[in-house]
């Protein structure tokens, strides 16, 4: 089959791989109707060293099943499922607190002999705990909406529970990429009361306001913490969705949040030291986030789906068949795209 190998920044090729086989009893084989780019292997795409032998990548996408091990027994050959951007068994002691990040028999995408999901097919360990069934047929006009089930859409939800975000919270969300407009949807779906967005590309942030935003602040740096000061009576929002990774964002979290408040970050961190000092801590500033145990929230994101009320596939604004994959990471990282969808 083909999939997806990057060796180094800027070098993403497609490749002939070994189709992937039921290896472990609990294992299945997923072939894959949608996959997609994320923003966070902008990140390997950007900054990766060379190397003679490549590595998969990818850990968004939904497909059918087309073969089970002898240990699977919630799902049969046929099954259209969705599966969260790591692999978990559901059982174990972190799964059943909710957190799949910290299985102990999980694992990544694409590494430890996992394939990765952009590809035609994927190899799925503890595909019992790992996959969730989707009511819905192969070619369903949902199915981009329900792909964002195994990233952004539970990551942006992540931010804004760990943020404790309510109908009584005012919120700014940091960063109009594809998990930006997803929290700043998923601040709406929790009732949020007034939602900033600071972004600054127009056809991102206006999607943003589509999806709930009520004030946009394009400004950076301390001009963007002074709007929002400005706009909040000086005070700042109880909730900080930062959906970027960067130390400036994270900093920029930190000066527009309100004494008491919370900021809740889910970029994947691209620094190793931050601002917390004597500010943050006379302040009783909370710092929360990390990376998002999507299995957990699958099953109560779905039905807002499956009944319209949320279209987090709006994300997509780029559609491309397996080789055209390098061109998306390329019109990802130049911003032409906001999120590129992948159809085999």
């Amino acid at each position: 089959m083909r999939a997806t190998v990057i060796y180094g920044a800027g070098d993403v090729r497609i490749e002939q791989v070994p189709d992937p086989k039921v290896a472990d009893p609990t294992d299945a084989v997923v072939r894959v109707l949608r996959s997609c780019i994320c923003g966070s292997d902008l990140w390997p795409y950007g900054g990766m060293k060379p190397s003679e032998r490549g590595r998969r990548i990818g850990h968004e996408f939904l497909g059918v099943v087309e073969d089970t091990g002898a240990d699977v027994h919630g799902l049969k050959t046929g099954d259209v499922v969705v599966a969260p951007f790591v692999w978990a068994d559901n059982t174990c002691d972190f799964c059943r607190e909710g957190l799949h990040t910290s299985c102990r028999h999980g694992g990544g995408w694409g590494a430890r002999g996992v394939d990765g999901g952009q590809g035609e097919a994927v190899r799925v360990p503890q595909a019992d705990g790992t996959l969730v069934k989707l009511p819905v047929g192969e070619d369903a006009a949902l199915l981009p909406s329900l792909l964002t089930l195994s990233d952004v859409f539970p990551t942006g939800h992540h931010a804004a529970v760990r943020a404790r975000v309510s109908p009584r919270t005012a919120v700014t969300v940091i960063g109009d990429g594809a998990v930006g407009l997803c929290a700043v949807l998923a601040a709406k779906r929790l009732g949020a009361e007034r939602i900033l967005l600071m972004g600054r590309h127009t056809g991102r942030t206006d999607l943003g306001r589509e999806f709930g935003a009520t004030d946009v602040v394009a400004e950076r740096g301390e001009e963007g913490i002074a709007k929002v000061r400005e706009l909040t009576g000086g005070d700042g929002t109880h909730a900080v969705l930062e959906c970027v990774g960067t130390k400036q964002a994270l900093e920029t979290g930190l000066g527009v949040v309100r004494a008491g408040g919370t900021v809740s970050r889910v970029g994947v961190p691209q620094y190793d030291e931050g601002p917390v000092g004597p500010d943050m801590f006379m302040r009783n500033i909370t710092v929360t986030g990390g990376v998002a145990p999507a299995r957990h929230y699958i099953e109560e994101l779905l039905p807002d789906v499956l009944e319209g009320r949320v279209e987090p596939g709006r994300v997509f604004d780029r559609t491309v068949d397996i080789d055209g994959i390098p061109g998306g990471y390329q019109e990802m990282a130049d911003r032409k795209a906001l999120k590129v969808l992948v159809k085999p």
